[in-house]
């Protein structure tokens, strides 16, 4: 199991080795998906083939949000629900509220 932890966060998730990798391999690709875009600018490319390589840019990275959503729903909402954390559903609401805007 890989703990994780930011500087701006006080919360660690411990994910197990198939999520961190399904994780990682989904951000290497919008990485390198971002790198590409970049090169298309320096290369001066026609707009609309930029347009389109961030649109699949921002698609790949709308699913690694819902795989994160999902996995942070089954795992750590579940578990603190179970605990009788309740302020977890006013903390998912919360993330929620601001990845509609």
């Amino acid at each position: 199991m890989e703990k994780t932890k930011c500087a701006c966060c006080h919360k660690t998730k411990e994910r197990s080795e198939a999520e961190y990798k399904a994780l990682i391999h989904r951000l290497n690709r919008i990485e390198g998906q971002i790198r590409g875009i970049k090169g298309m600018v320096e290369n001066n490319a026609y707009c609309t083939d930029i347009l389109m390589q961030a649109a699949a840019a921002n698609a790949a990275l709308n699913a690694f949000n819902r795989e994160l959503l999902s996995n942070h729903i089954r795992t750590c909402v579940v578990d603190d629900v179970r605990a009788g954390k309740e302020d977890t559903l006013d903390d998912l609401l919360a993330t929620l509220q601001k990845l509609m805007k």
